[in-house]
């Protein structure tokens, strides 16, 4: 059984977490989830990637701890190492990425969602946080790292040391999710998300652009102002060479709506 099942539709790559009853990852998750982003990422005709979980109850749990727990040190570092090399790889696939979160999202799950550029859950679906400190770790697959650069250090450090989780209002209100929205059903839920994404995608979004604007920021919010101007110049110049700026520019002259195509 496929512990990532990939599906491509309609310019959106769906990812699923598939590891019942938690979808906690182990180190052959993580393999299948490196291979479904470098699969979306050399895709052309997809332009949104969307992270979701199998079932209602879990987004993720994060890692496994059982796993864990019979694994030796040196495997434990080498496990946390490539799932950061996984979730940066995610990053820097130059197409958005969208969480969609109906169930708990704690722990690895949360951290997952972190490096997805925006986070959309279901109100009501479940507990969010970074409980970790409770097993007398930190965490581990960036959550450390993207936590404190999305809601600043005091509350992150606050959130990690006491290690509680909360509802998915609250994690609204923390500014860990971008969206909360009601839905009759999981289906409805993912419809909806689905629904949502395809503003992204050609002919109603220029998805290159979109991806770019997000390499800009991803990058751009790690480095000196100078050199964020300077890496802003040259994806703006590769954008002037594209044949979408060509039609939307056109498209603005002429006072018609453009026809994006992705290129």
């Amino acid at each position: 059984m496929s512990l990532v099942e990939y599906a491509a539709a309609d310019g959106i790559a769906t990812l699923t977490l598939t590891n019942p009853p938690a979808n906690c990852y182990s180190r052959e998750m993580m393999t299948e989830l490196d291979a479904a982003i470098l699969t979306a990422r050399f895709d052309a005709a997809v332009h949104v990637i969307v992270i979701r979980g199998a079932g209602e109850k879990f987004f993720c749990a994060g890692a496994d701890i059982a796993m864990l727990d019979g694994a030796d040190p040196y495997f434990k570092y080498n496990f946390c190492l490539h799932a950061n090399e996984t979730l940066l790889r995610l990053e820097h696939t130059a197409k958005l990425v969208i969480a969609a979160i109906d169930g708990h999202c704690v722990g690895g799950g949360l951290e997952i969602a972190l490096a997805c550029d925006l986070r959309i859950a279901r109100a009501g679906a479940g507990k969010a946080g970074l409980p970790e400190v409770k097993l007398g770790v930190l965490p581990g697959t960036g959550g450390t790292q993207r936590l404190v650069r999305l809601v600043g250090k005091p509350k992150a450090i606050e959130l990690m040391a006491v290690g509680d989780t909360f509802d998915h209002e609250r994690a609204l209100e923390l500014g860990l999710f971008d969206h909360l929205w009601e839905a009759a059903s999981h289906e409805d839920f993912h419809a909806k998300v689905r629904a949502w994404a395809q503003q992204f995608v050609p002919p109603n979004a220029a998805s290159r652009a979109v991806g770019l604007i997000k390499r800009a920021c991803q990058t751009g919010a790690e480095i000196a102002i100078a050199d964020g101007l300077a890496l802003e110049r040259e994806l703006q110049q590769r954008l002037f060479e594209s044949e979408d700026a060509r039609e939307g520019l056109a498209a603005y002259n002429q006072r018609r709506k453009p026809e994006f195509t992705g290129r």
